[in-house]
């Protein structure tokens, strides 16, 4: 194989991990990764502030690639990096390897880095072992325009699927999942198109699957096969799959339906297949309703049997929303891509939530949530920020707040009960009977600890709060007389002092 040309650092200061979105896409670019960065800008547009305040994006695309059986996972970037990812892939309980090529300064402009990276794939990529390695670029080596587009497309039999999940071209960790998914998709309809695959488990020619896109609770396509049945459909693989094999019966489902919405990489790829979306999902009466519809007509069910599936769960979703009625007032926020459809269900089941902040992304496939919300008086913030979530907190006051850590941990300081979405809302059923009635309970056991909350923050206020923070402290914390202004006036002189230097 030709030597490969070297590679330009990704930032000529010699500080390659801090130097800037706009200074590793334009390095990124210049490496011959144009194309790369155009489709991620493409896929994953950014909202007014940027990109939202979360974790390391290609913790998404990981996790995929670990929760599939057969599937190998190489990571190449920065070793705290690669550390910080797979002691998050631990602590979710992964307990799969993953692979690390290191690099340094020579290897990374000389080229050798991916020379180092086809040598481990060639050395992983062994049939009995594996379906498939996946090779992930991080931020430095993306930036660095190592070619994975070059590895060879399989060695023996095991397919080889190389994606950059930079952190400065994908906002969340939720569409990383989408790069990765998206990427299989695509290979697995490339070999479904040039003759016969293996046939995917529990693979039933006479039933008509729908493919459900989006990771779920385990009860939840349970319950969407119940409001399928009458149909005459059925719930289907899911995507992100848990097989390479799955990915032939995705593709093979007579419709899709996209329950969460920021899967465009893996919709280009169901559509190219030919097959019809759906987006929303069936929470609550109404969003049962619709969504039934919708999914019938994607799949070309006649209206008799839409009928029979409405008649069939709509009144016991309505009976279930009737008995767990939710008296109280909620904001919703998250990076799951459920936060509109979680807002929803608790606005039918008699909650008000005048806010819905979401890391993701506007989509056609959120679109009509979006306008239900904004109709029952609920301002949906797409690309939200962790100060957009906490300033909406803030001014609506709510009962009990649904989002992530930091803003948990503020709406307890403020002495507003509150939840972590991805731990506690995202561990319960959404869909069909059983999520009608999987709010109430949480809702009603958070809003009875508000006058405790309140308590607690009177009792602790003005302690444990900036310089006061920390212990060994026998009385409350009591600036020195002074203090403060002696502080202000010397903050004051070395800025006076850096500018006449500076000049």
């Amino acid at each position: 194989m030709d030597a490969l040309p070297p590679a330009s650092p990704p930032d000529p200061s010699g500080q390659p991990c801090h130097g800037g979105r706009e200074t590793f896409d334009a390095a990124a670019r210049a490496a011959g990764k144009t194309e790369v960065m155009d489709q991620l800008m493409k896929d994953y547009p950014r909202g007014p502030h940027d990109q939202p305040q979360s974790m390391c994006p290609a913790f998404g695309s990981l996790r995929v690639g670990l929760r599939m059986r057969r599937v190998a996972t190489i990571l190449s970037g920065s070793a705290c990096c690669v550390y910080g990812l797979t002691f998050t892939s631990h602590f979710y309980g992964a307990k799969r390897t993953v692979g690390y090529v290191p690099f340094n300064s020579e290897t990374l402009v000389t080229g050798k880095l991916f020379e180092d990276i086809r040598d481990a794939v060639h050395e992983t990529a062994k049939p009995e072992d594996y379906d498939a390695v996946v090779v992930t670029n991080l931020c430095v080596p993306t930036a660095s325009g190592v070619p994975l587009e070059l590895l060879p497309k399989e060695i023996n039999g095991v397919r080889i699927i190389g994606i950059d999940v930079p952190g400065f071209g994908v906002p969340t960790h939720a569409e990383a999942k989408d790069v990765l998914t998206g990427a299989m998709l695509r290979y697995a309809r490339n070999e479904a198109e040039q003759g016969p695959v293996a046939r995917p488990r529990n693979h039933s020619d006479e039933a008509r699957n729908i493919c459900l896109v989006g990771e779920l609770f385990p009860a939840d396509p349970v319950g969407i096969g119940q409001i399928l049945a009458p149909m005459g459909l059925a719930a289907g693989a899911q995507a992100p799959c848990r097989e390479w094999r799955d990915l032939y019966s995705a593709l093979d489902s007579v419709a899709v339906a996209a329950l969460h919405p920021f899967y465009t990489a893996s919709v280009r790829e169901f559509r190219a297949a030919g097959r019809n979306v759906v987006g929303s999902g069936p929470v609550g009466v109404e969003g049962t309703a619709a969504w039934i519809e919708a999914i019938g007509i994607a799949a070309g069910v006649p209206e008799t049997q839409r009928e029979a599936a409405r008649q069939a769960v709509l009144p016991a979703i309505r009976a279930v929303l009737a008995a767990n009625p939710i008296n109280a007032r909620i904001t919703v926020s998250g990076y799951e891509g459920s936060e509109l459809l979680v807002a929803r269900l608790l606005i039918e089941a008699g909650a008000e939530v005048p806010y819905v902040g979401t890391a993701c992304p506007r989509t056609e496939w959120s679109a009509a949530d979006a306008e239900w919300l904004k109709a029952q008086g609920c301002h949906v913030q797409y690309r939200a920020s962790l100060e957009q979530d906490l300033a909406a907190m803030k001014e609506a006051k709510p009962d009990l707040a649904l989002g992530t850590t930091p803003l948990v941990q503020k709406a307890k300081e403020m002495g507003i009960p509150a939840l972590y979405f991805t731990n506690m809302v995202s561990a319960r059923p959404l869909f069909s009977i059983a999520g009608a009635g999987s709010m109430a309970g949480i809702v009603a056991a958070q809003t009875k600890g508000r006058e405790r909350f309140s308590r607690m923050v009177s009792f602790f206020e003005g302690v444990g709060t900036p310089d006061g923070a920390g212990y060994g402290f026998r009385e409350k914390p009591v600036d020195p007389p002074g203090f403060r202004d002696r502080q202000r006036k010397l903050r004051a002189a070395k800025a006076k002092a850096e500018e006449a230097v500076g000049t």
